[in-house]
Formats: structure tokens, sequence, C-alpha cells
């Protein structure tokens, strides 16, 4: 529960401070005080958007401190869960609002973030603002309370993750059916792509290495001509291959060697000539083997291809590679949607049937939650002083949506005989006020926030029906926390402490500040509401509201 609050430079309040009992606390004070300013540094330590306004004129930053303490186990596994060491016992939220518009927070003086202070602070304190009761004016809202009530909120859990399965196969099904109106055309044109694509035979660094065997190839034309030219010196058909006219020039020479020494010396040189010249001409014959025209052709012709290909897919070669991959898969994937089409229809169809199963459970506990709801609010604002009241939750189905099957609606019928209507429509602001005062006792055993605070929960009431609100407000705080703002004696005089914030005004600068009263403060306080004075009477009827508290 929050025990401790310190404000520092917010608005009027340039320095106060607050310590809180356990159970019903009040705020009292003139218009224009600070009670809503204390509401906003409350709400601004939950981690609610705060402006630069709130700062005060001429300071650097505002500083709101809480201190909460007798923490419930499940706010210390939040903060487990993000993070953060804590005592069992205790909890320091701080907030700093800058003048430039800039924030910083921090739990147990560890920096977070405003989303990490709204987490845990939604699990500390339950604020009703001043204008809360407009929360009663959405259907949404009223089948949420209903849902709190029932602890039907952990059994959508499953429901919604079912419906949001149910939508991805929806969404998904219903692309593919669109994408049959166009498909044949998109058959058509990614055929087209794969087959030109796959003609080229492209593979990784074919764009560079073609290009550069191309200029090879070209550069052996010349190579080719001197091949031949030499081929053709040694092997020429007119007159004769140079190994024949050797092989001649031997079998002359060996008809007279045995007549000169020298001659058989060279008829042994020609003779070893004959095979070597033999070989030099078959190795040229063999370059000259080598179709270098047709090859530059075909290399020329799938240059050219890739280049036209670059440009009409606008991508260089290696990403034609992957282009031509993803074309494929996406003709795979067209050519198979009858079948994916298919299956997604049975998928969904079983998946409507599950979340139907659902939603008609969830619809079941709505049913039997809202006539044990509407019982238990009729009681206590029979209480109230609204003892002809009805309250009912109107449960119609509606199509299916991510919170089940069901129109929710809240009517009421405030006088006997009159039939129940929607609440939007007929209620009066003490009636709304009183209405959500007991959804709020009522919720109170249904939840485990330690913290309720109520910002002007009297609105539109006085009387009997006030003293009844204080009552209630009291009964609440046996059980948790309560804090409250209140214009009304009668509520401020049924609290265990009582705080008043008062407007001083010192060398032309307004400061606000937070006292503790004592018993005669309180009836003094009580006085100056009852009728604005201290008056004898006044004071009297204060001090037997505190004595009959």
């Amino acid at each position: 529960m929050l025990r401790e609050l310190s404000i520092e430079n917010l608005a009027v309040i340039e320095k106060a401070s607050a310590r809180f009992g356990g159970s019903f606390n009040v705020f009292t004070g003139e218009t224009g005080a600070g009670k809503s300013i204390l509401i906003g540094g409350i709400n601004a330590i939950l981690g609610h958007r705060t402006t630069k306004e709130i700062v005060r004129t001429g300071a650097k930053k505002a500083v709101i401190t809480a201190l909460f303490d007798e923490l419930p186990s499940h706010v210390s596994e939040k903060l487990e869960e993000l993070g953060f060491d804590f005592n069992e016992d205790e909890l320091l939220l701080t907030r700093e609002i800058f003048a430039d518009g800039k924030s910083n927070a921090r739990i147990n003086g560890r920096p977070a973030t405003a989303a990490m202070l709204k987490e845990i602070g939604s699990l500390l304190v339950d604020v009703h603002g001043q204008h809360e009761n407009r929360i009663l004016m959405s259907n949404d809202n009223q089948r949420d309370i209903l849902d709190n009530y029932g602890e039907i909120t952990g059994k959508l859990a499953p429901y919604r993750e079912k419906f949001r399965e149910f939508a991805k196969v929806s969404k998904r099904l219903k692309t593919l059916q669109e994408e049959l109106k166009t498909r044949e055309l998109k058959i058509g044109h990614l055929t087209a792509v794969v087959e030109e694509l796959s003609a080229l035979g492209l593979e990784k660094g074919d764009g560079e290495s073609l290009e550069q065997e191309l200029e090879r190839v070209r550069g052996t034309a010349k190579i080719q001509t001197a091949v031949w030219t030499a081929y053709n010196a040694l092997n020429s058909e007119n007159g004769g291959s140079v190994s024949d006219l050797l092989q001649k020039a031997l079998e002359t020479l060996r008809n007279v060697e045995f007549a000169e020494p020298k001659v058989k010396k060279l008829a042994d040189r020609i003779a070893a000539l004959i095979p070597e010249t033999d070989d030099i001409a078959g190795e040229l014959f063999s370059l000259t083997a080598d179709d270098y025209e047709e090859r530059e052709a075909a290399i020329s012709d799938k240059v050219s291809a890739i280049k036209h290909a670059k440009r009409k897919y606008n991508r260089d070669a290696d990403d034609l590679i992957d282009y031509l991959d993803e074309c494929k898969n996406e003709l795979a994937t067209l050519s198979n949607a009858d079948d994916e089409i298919e299956k997604l229809t049975e998928q969904r169809r079983e998946l409507a049937e599950e979340v139907r199963v659902l939603a008609d459970e969830i619809s079941d506990l709505r049913k039997k939650a809202a006539e044990a709801l509407s019982d238990e609010i009729c009681e206590q604002l029979k209480f109230l002083d609204m003892p002809n009241v009805r309250i009912l939750f109107a449960i119609e189905p509606d199509k299916i949506t991510i919170n089940g099957r069901d129109s929710v609606e809240m009517l009421i019928s405030a006088n006997a005989g009159e039939e129940p209507r929607p609440l939007t429509k007929i209620a009066s602001g003490g009636e709304l006020s009183r209405i959500m005062l007991a959804i709020k006792s009522v919720l109170a055993d249904a939840d485990d926030i330690p913290t309720l605070i109520f910002d002007e929960v009297d609105a539109g009431i006085s009387g009997r029906a006030a003293q009844k609100v204080g009552v209630k407000l009291r009964e609440t705080a046996a059980k948790r926390q309560v804090l409250c703002i209140t214009h009304l004696a009668q509520i401020a005089a049924k609290a265990e402490l009582h705080l008043l914030i008062e407007k001083e005004t010192d060398n032309e600068r307004t400061f606000t500040r937070i006292t503790e009263l004592d018993q005669e403060g309180r009836v003094r306080e009580l006085a100056r509401i009852i009728d604005g004075t201290e008056s004898e009477s006044a004071l009297e009827t204060a001090r037997e509201m505190l004595t009959n508290k």
C-alpha cells in the first residue's frame, strides 16, 4: 500500500509530503488548493503521460516519490520479471519531469521507463478520477467490469490465442483467393522469366569470367594464323612436306656415305631431324584443330544474352541467379495455390468451430456472472440510498471478435415500475457516482490491488446519500487502503486519517501544503465544509459527526 508521497515543484506545490494510514484516508481543502495536482502527481508516479507544463514556474524539474510497503506477491514477481532488486517490505518509485519536457523514472533507485512504472503501478493502485464515471458510458468497459468480476479475463487468454490463429489463417486464405484472379497472368509471366534465365545457365561469377574468356578467345586469332603458316611450311601439299624432303636427302646420302665419313655424319644428323620435324608438324596441326571461331561466337552470344537480361531486369549477373530462384519459388507457390487454398479452407473451418465453442463457453460464464454481479451491485446501491434501482447486464450474441461473441450493455431501472434502459442514456451524475462506487466495492473482493484512490467520488450527491457513501468507503477500506478527495463532511468524517490541502501566497508566489489534522483540526475543517465558517453550531455538528463515525 502507499505509505508516503513526496512532491517537489509540481505546479503550485513547491514542496509537500504526506504519510498515509492503512485504511481510509481523506483529503479536503478549498477549491483550487491543489487536490487535483496531488492526483496528477500520483498518476505521474504510476507511469501515466505527463507534460512539461506541470513543472512549477522557474523550477528545472518536478520530482515525485512514492513509498509502498506490504507488497502483494504478484508485485514482487513482476519486479523480479523486470529485473529489479527489491526489499520484500518496501518499494520506492521516483519520477522526474523536466522543464524541457524530458522525464526520468526510477524503481528502488535504479533507472526505469515510464512503461515499467505503469506495469508496476497498475498492480499497486487503482485511481478513480473525477471523470472516470465516463468509463460506464462504454459498452466495452461494461463488458470488462463483468469479466473482471467473473474472473473471465484469464479464461479469455486461450480464446484470444485461438482467435488470432483463426484470423491469421483467414487473412492468408483471403489473400490467396484474391490472387486467383491474377494468378494465370502471373504464372505466365514467371514461367517466361524462369525459361529465359534458365536458358542462360548462369553460375555465380559468370558475368565477369565470360567476358574475360571472350577477350582471350578473340586474342587467339593471330596465334592461329601463325600456326597455320608454320604448319603449311612444314607440310606443304604442293611441294611435299619437309619430312619427305629430308627423307629423300637422307636416302641419297646413304648411297654414298661409305665413300666419305663427313657425308655419313650429315646423313645421321638429317635422320635425327625427321622425327622431330614430324612431331612439330603434328603439334602444330593439333593447335589448328581448335575451332576458335565457333567458341568465340558461342561465348559472344552468351555474353550478349546476359547483358540483355541485366538491362531487362535491372540486376547484375549474380543477382539474376537469385531472382531466378525467387521466381521458381513463387511459381511453385502459385502452382500449388489450389492445394493450399483447400488446406487452409479446411483449417479455417476447424478453427472457426474451436473459436465458436470457446466463445460459447465464455458467453455462458458471462451470463452466470452477470446475474450475480447485478445482485451484488443492487445490494450495494440499496445501502447507498438507491433502494429501488435495478441493474442488469444485457448479453446478446454479436459477431465474433477478439473479446468473444457477446454484446454487453448495462441497463438500469432507477425507479420501481420502470423498464430497464441503457445506463448510458438515463443515469444522472449522482447515480453514476454511486453505481461506480458500488462496482468498485464489489470488485474489491475480486481483485488484489492494495490501494484505491477516489477523486471526488461524491459528485452529484449530498445529504443521507453522502453519509452512506462515506460508510461504504469505510467498509471498503477495511479490506484495502482507500484514499479519497472529497468536498463532503459526511464522507470526510468517516476517515481514519484526514489530510488538509491548503494554498498560501507569500511574496507573490503561491504555495500548497499538506497537513495531517488532529482531532481539533478535523473539527474545524469539517465545520468549514458544513457552512463555510467555524460557527458554534457547525463546530458542534462536526464534533457529533466525528463521535458517531
